[in-house]
């Protein structure tokens, strides 16, 4: 990560100087409205942020839990900085600004630093908030303490958590924020996840009594308690051997509470120390005083964001810093000049939520506490760091929006606590206008339902239309009936017209519309209606939205899917010759979706020779690749029931061959460190011990989870083993649009989880209720009950429609959730088409389903017995000698590879960092042709070993020729190029798509045509005779440059770029050039690829963060 980089001083110098203090969220924001509307280049912005990363989205911290990636979370791409004109912009990461000299204008930080400013605009953001027994230095010294806030506070809390000894987690506040924290340690698997509230139900500040019961239950049903009413007067600690304060628990009215570790998550306050010591002025209970233009007490100091008090409030949503940032950015370079427009002036920020908590949708806007306010006096203000979030209610009477004085009121409540829903409206008497409201379950129409309160206009339709819809069920919302000024995301405020105005432009691409105008780069939440009046808008500009799957077939994946079946067409080259587009190669996009849909229709071995190398990463060879190139061993554990003797089969083997070994979350057992040439000899000992594949590689059936159910269980009802058993083996190996799974429970208390699976059932006393579109991952989706009381005879017959039905219709990689929420009619139709047959197409379904179960194949057990098969396993064609990828070592007494680092160097391999010139190259024998199985319909592939440690990579495309590259992706230096799909651009470009991270480099000169900081060796390459020869220079000079052991990824590796991105960067400078420090090798241009490199080491108005 780079450190910042710095303008040139006679550039920038002229330039009106803007210092952004903090690189936050706020802060990102307006320094992205200032280089866009700064159209004349007046100003020149230099920002400091504290973190030691760029600014990244706080509202997504709870799904770091899932995926640890920082730069998932970035706002902008790292090359977005490095892209920025040095003459108008400079940003420094891990930089604080300490003191600011308000006289001097000057800032200085914490690398000794001295910046001059004419504009200075704070945006520190704000801290987490803590009781009073507990002060900020006990809680950064106390062992097990956490507040939840910044990335570096989930790393601690992830890290503490982990240990197991952690059994029991609690967390204070039961606000918008708690509950964040509570599900990001529930997602850790902490056994005891405990919520700790005050009041009598959890977000008391978004939600009546009625809506927070709900909440309430809904958590409970997860298995984390919340403890209401509930207010601990101290913690209780002791300790260690080296006297620091370990966390044990709480002293909650004299009687000790265990707890393991604590996230205090009762709300945030303001940094406003900065100012404070800096002379400027600030409110008594926090936050730095601003005026309606949102400046300080100090002449050219504006504050934005949490760490502003506007009309003494300070406010902790995204949007409201956001309309901040826009509204500085607009006076500082549209006020002045020819067409000078009248200075803005800060308004009351819209406070409407919408989040995801605990796996409850929840949502408030407008006045939703206007019922209450017109029934109960006006509530005294109260401490915020105590009360623990913003209130509408704290608001001044005298400064409070006009919609509170609205007269009397009408309210109009849904409550349906079957399905977990609730949505109370509030109107004014008559009916003619939305004031506010809340939601709990449904809350798709919130941007609509914002958009109408805030502009206080007549209701077109009756206030129990807003309850009842008056939308067909399936039939999504595009914003039809929302106005161009309607903002349709508030994070950001983006209006509806801002995506018709791209369009206009000619910007037809969805993702670069989000990336233009940020919309859904916030909470997320809109994202759904951003598309749909995507969709709407280029209907109406008469552009077509194409449905095609890749550039060389222009129909969708539903319709090539029919095509394929009609025709009987049955290989990827007939098929392109056919439907797609004639004389071309494919891609890696389509060659895996025909791959699949043949498999699906036809069930043929993936390794024959026409289908091998249109396979994805994990079909190519049956196993899941991982980072190191090696790969994983997954046997089917039918229903998770194994025997005592398969067991030990398995652990001999582990063994043997030093993989390592974990139990998965679907109950069976993964074997990871295969090397490739051992797979076959891995699987001949599993078959031997009775065990098959558990395709764990495929998009196919994974599992079918179960309890014991009546097999041992008192409380069973019904064989759930037995029906997950018999589920699981019919299934096995059907291949799909994506993965899917399954879920059997014995009984409601539903310890297999079946309700968060592709398809689940659940016993009960007159047979199985039937749930469909479960799945968990990065967005959990609760199963939707499908049937009821299903008797056992007809269960499998439902799911096998449900299953094909589904293939048949799904586009590529789409799971069946979003399957089901995008299907016209929804679950309704679906029950139609599968249980009424409304379509006639069941017979067809059924006979589909047991062509694909009849003519199943354990994919292993025909490829071990196939000597040519067995052949493709080998490491090199040319030696049986092998070589590692990667470092193993040793961790809690298994065997595993060593940890990449968080960012590698970019690398560009050029052939003038060779010694030897390319004329003076001869031709070196290095395969037989019959080793490449060349054909005039596929591509093949195969690796070759050179000298003492290369590594090559050698291509057959029919009708192109013969291509050899380098074996190693420069990305994450993994020796795996061999094992990529070929595929070729609309240019007719030939490439080679990494099956790691899917970089595609181009076979004629190495260049990366979707990462311009990477390139590849490349060489040329001819068949003679029997032999293939590749054109080279002596092997000394590829060892010395792409040698296996000069790149393998080491121990040292990690630790010298980065295990841990924050405690290692890189300084980029203006040209955008990276400067590792690392000497070079031979001066060849080629950073040190060892890892014993010398690297430099170098964030609204409550105290809750109501993101």
């Amino acid at each position: 990560m780079a450190v910042g980089h710095e303008p040139s001083s006679s550039g920038s110098a002229h330039r009106i100087q803007v210092m952004v203090v903090g690189l936050g969220m706020v802060g990102i924001a307006f320094i992205e409205k200032m280089l866009t509307l700064d159209t004349a280049g007046k100003y020149f912005i230099r920002t400091c942020g504290e973190e030691p990363v760029v600014a990244y989205n706080r509202v997504g911290l709870t799904e770091y839990f899932q995926h640890r990636n920082i730069e998932d979370l970035y706002l902008n791409d790292v090359s977005w900085y490095a892209e920025q004109n040095p003459e108008h912009f400079a940003f420094h990461i891990g930089e604080q600004v300490l003191k600011i000299d308000t006289k001097e204008k000057v800032v200085h930080t914490s690398r000794e630093n001295n910046y001059k400013y004419d504009i200075l605009v704070l945006a520190t953001g704000s801290v987490a908030g803590l009781p009073p027994y507990m002060t900020a230095e006990r809680a950064k010294t106390t062992k097990g303490v956490f507040v939840y806030r910044s990335i570096a506070d989930l790393e601690a809390i992830i890290k503490y958590g982990e240990r197991p000894e952690v059994t029991q987690a609690s967390v204070i506040g039961g606000g918008l924020l708690g509950l964040e924290a509570a599900k990001a340690v529930y997602d850790m698997q902490i056994p005891s996840v405990s919520i700790m509230i005050r009041q009598d139900y959890p977000l008391n500040r978004q939600l009546d009594s009625s809506a927070g019961e709900l909440v309430l239950k809904k958590i409970g049903k997860m298995g984390v308690e919340v403890k209401t009413r509930c207010e601990p007067s101290s913690i209780i600690t002791h300790s260690n051997e080296e006297g620091q304060e370990v966390f044990e628990g709480f002293d909650i009215k004299g009687e000790k509470v265990k707890s393991d570790m604590v996230i205090f998550a009762i709300g945030i306050a303001p940094r406003d120390d900065l100012a404070r010591t800096s002379g400027i002025e600030v409110e008594i209970k926090g936050g730095i005083k601003v005026g309606d233009d949102l400046q300080t007490s100090a002449k050219g100091v504006y504050a934005i964001g949490e760490c502003a008090s506007w009309r003494g409030n300070f406010y902790g949503l995204i949007a409201p810093g956001v309309e901040m940032a826009d509204i500085l950015a607009f006076n500082l370079t549209q006020t002045e000049g020819t067409a000078a427009h009248v200075p803005r002036s800060m308004n009351p920020p819209d406070l409407s939520t919408r989040l995801k908590l605990m796996g409850v949708d929840v949502a408030s806007f407008g006045d939703y506490f206007a019922d209450i306010r017109s029934t109960q006096p006006q509530k005294p203000k109260v401490n915020p760091v105590e009360e623990g979030e913003v209130a509408i209610s704290q608001i001044k009477p005298s400064k409070q929006r006009e919609l509170f004085a609205h007269g009397p009121i009408q309210c109009l409540t849904y409550h349906d606590p079957f399905s977990a829903t609730y949505k109370k409206y509030i109107f004014t008497e008559d009916g003619q206008h939305l004031l506010g409201g809340m939601m709990i379950g449904d809350v798709g129409d919130f941007t609509k339902l914002v958009a109408i309160t805030k502009k206080k206009k007549n209701l077109d339709v009756p206030p129990s239309d807003f309850i009842l819809g008056s939308k067909k069920s399936g039939q999504e919302d595009d914003g039809n009936d929302l106005d161009d000024d309607t903002v349709i995301c508030s994070c950001h405020n983006v209006t509806k017209g801002a995506i018709g105005n791209c369009i206009k432009n000619d910007i037809t691409d969805l993702a670069i519309i989000k990336s233009k105008t940020k919309a859904g780069s916030g909470c997320g939440g809109c994202v759904p209606l951003v598309t749909n009046v995507f969709k709407a808008e280029m209907k109406k500009s008469g552009h077509k939205i194409s449905v095609a799957l890749c550039p060389h077939f222009k129909m969708s994946r539903q319709d090539l899917f029919q095509i394929i079946k009609i025709k009987k067409l049955r290989d990827f080259h007939t098929i392109n010759e056919t439907v797609g587009t004639p004389g071309t190669v494919g891609c890696e996009i389509c060659k895996p979706a025909v791959a699949s849909i043949l498999s699906s229709l036809y069930n043929e071995h993936v390794m024959k020779v026409e289908h091998h190398h249109n396979q994805d990463t994990n079909d190519r060879f049956l196993a899941n690749v991982q980072r190191n190139g090696t790969f994983s061993v997954v046997p089917r554990i039918p229903g998770g029931e194994i025997s005592p003797d398969k067991l030990v089969a398995i652990g001999k083997i582990a063994s043997e061959y030093g993989l390592y070994t974990k139990i998965t979350g679907g109950q069976r057992i993964d074997l990871f460190g295969a090397s490739k040439p051992d797979l076959p000899d891995i699987w001949a000992k599993l078959h031997a011990a009775g065990l098959e594949s558990g395709h764990a590689y495929g998009k196919s059936l994974r599992t079918v989870k179960s309890c014991v159910g009546t097999t041992w269980c008192r409380f069973g009802v019904g064989d759930s083993v037995g029906l997950a058993i018999d589920l699981e083996n019919r299934y096995r190996g059907v291949r799909s649009p994506h993965k899917f799974k399954g879920g059997v429970s014995g009984c409601v208390r539903e310890c297999a989880e079946a309700q968060s699976k592709d398809f689940g059932l659940i016993a009960t006393d007159k047979g199985w209720n039937i749930f469909v579109g479960g799945n968990g991952g990065m967005k959990p989706r609760h199963a939707q009950l499908f049937a009821q009381d299903v008797p056992p005879s007809k269960v499998v017959r439902i799911i096998d429609r449900y299953l094909m039905y589904y293939i048949r219709t799904a586009d590529r990689l789409v799971r069946t959730a979003p399957w089901l929420e995008s299907l016209e009619g929804g679950i309704e139709k679906l029950r139609k088409v599968i249980l009424e047959d409304e379509l006639g197409i069941c017979a067809d379904l059924d006979a589909e389903m047991d062509s694909l179960i009849g003519t199943y194949e354990d994919e292993w057990k025909k490829a071990i017995e196939d000597p040519n098969t067995r052949k493709r396993f080998r490491q090199f064609v040319n030696t049986d000698e092998r070589k590692p990828a990667i470092d193993i070592i040793e961790e809690r007494g298994q065997k595993r590879a060593a940890d990449w680092p968080k960012d590698f160097p970019s690398q560009k391999f050029e052939k003038e960092h060779l010694i030897t010139p390319e004329d003076e190259w001869k031709w070196i024998d290095l395969a037989n042709v019959e080793d490449l199985e060349i054909n005039d319909s596929n591509t093949t592939s195969v690796a070759v070993k050179y000298g003492n440690d290369t590594q090559l990579a050698i291509f057959h495309v029919p009708k192109k020729g013969i291509y050899a590259t380098q074996q190693m992706c420069p990305h994450k230096r993994a020796f795996v190029l061999d094992h990529g799909i070929v595929g070729d651009d609309k240019n007719g470009n030939l490439y080679v798509s990494c099956p790691l991270h899917k970089r595609n480099f181009k076979l004629d000169d190495g260049n990366c045509l979707n990462d311009n900081s990477l390139k590849i060796l490349t060489f040329k390459a001819r068949i003679n005779e029997n032999f293939i020869q590749i054109k080279l220079p002596p092997f000394e000079d590829l060892d010395e440059i792409i040698g296996s052991s000069k790149w393998m990824v080491k121990k040292a590796t990690a630790e010298a770029f980065g295990r841990n991105s924050a405690t290692s960067i890189e300084i980029v400078s203006p040209s955008g050039e990276i400067n590792n420090n690392q000497d070079n090798t031979k001066s060849n241009g080629i950073n040190n690829g060892n890892g014993e490199a010398n690297c430099n080491s170098s964030g609204c108005g409550s105290h809750a963060l109501e993101w």
